[in-house]
């Protein structure tokens, strides 16, 4: 059977297998994949534009499907098996090609934390939080590739399964932990930023 190539973002490839591989709506993996990108350097209506693009590439394949319930907001979509016509390429940095990053000083008006009175102290806090985020977001990846490379044994050499499972559960919970871990840093960040 000739194989067709189907290139496709290796994050939101992660993220489908590890997080939303029954169930997920735009906007779910939207927040998931732009928690991790680097803050500032997207415009949330950006992404979900590239997100529902791939979405909707997957639909074409026949690789995901419309929950039955239409709905013109959240709509709810389903990972199906990946057809075996396809050969899958996973490709880094998709979104970030595509995207032109935003310019570092976005608001003309805003004061940066150099001209507050404990400013010393202010990029002290931003540059803990960025190294931290940094770091967490790398912790985020590998644990992401850890549960992807699991699940690839296990279709690969079923009878792994049984024995490796409690395992590949331990490093999914982790990849959540993670995930939530990268968005309250991201959070505090923009808060730090805006005060």
């Amino acid at each position: 059977m000739k194989q067709d190539l189907f290139e496709f973002d290796r994050q939101l490839h992660s993220l489908l297998c590890e997080h939303f591989s029954r169930e997920f709506t735009t906007r779910q993996l939207r927040d998931a994949y732009a928690a991790l990108l680097p803050p500032s350097s997207f415009q949330l209506a950006d992404v979900r534009v590239y997100v529902y693009e791939q979405i909707r590439r997957l639909l074409r394949v026949g690789w995901a499907e419309m929950a039955e319930q239409r709905q013109k907001r959240g709509q709810v979509f389903r990972m199906l098996e990946m057809p075996q016509r396809l050969l899958l390429v996973l490709v880094d940095g998709s979104f970030s090609m595509r995207v032109d990053p935003l310019e570092a000083p976005t608001d003309e008006g805003r004061e940066t934390p150099r001209s507050l009175p404990s400013s010393k102290e202010g990029q002290d806090d931003q540059a803990r939080l960025q190294v931290m985020l940094k770091e967490t977001r790398l912790d985020l990846l590998s644990s992401l590739g850890e549960t992807e490379r699991y699940k690839q044994l296990f279709e690969e050499i079923p009878h792994l399964k049984g024995s490796f499972e409690g395992v590949y559960l331990e490093a999914r919970d982790r990849s959540s932990k993670l995930l939530g871990h990268v968005r309250a840093i991201e959070n505090t960040l923009k808060a730090i930023s805006a005060a």
